[in-house]
């Protein structure tokens, strides 16, 4: 065997674990902003209903909501990519039930 042989197989090795590396940073920053935005989005709806006349729960919901999008984010940030996910799910479907409540 030649030595420029494994020479190239390292090579390869290195580029793909930099693309996982790549990947995983992305992955980690998508779920934090992402996050971060859906809790600003459901803090600010929880206010805009808490003004108007609006049911309780309503506001609570979007508040709660907002809460669990705010743990994603830290999640997420923290490299938990796939709890993140699944988080920002239920936050988002604990918005979009409080607000059948109106």
């Amino acid at each position: 065997m030649d030595v420029h042989e494994n020479v190239g197989d390292d090579g390869e090795a290195q580029e793909e674990y930099e693309d996982d590396e790549l990947d995983a940073r992305r992955a980690r920053w998508t779920a934090t902003g992402t996050g971060a935005l859906l809790a600003l989005v459901g803090l600010a709806a929880s206010t805009l209903r808490l003004t108007g006349s609006a049911p309780a729960l309503v506001p609570g919901a979007y508040a709660f909501g907002a809460a669990v999008c705010a743990l994603a984010s830290v999640l997420g940030a923290r490299g938990r990519t796939r709890r993140a996910l699944w988080l920002l799910i239920v936050g988002v479907m604990v918005m979009a039930l409080g607000d059948q409540f109106d």
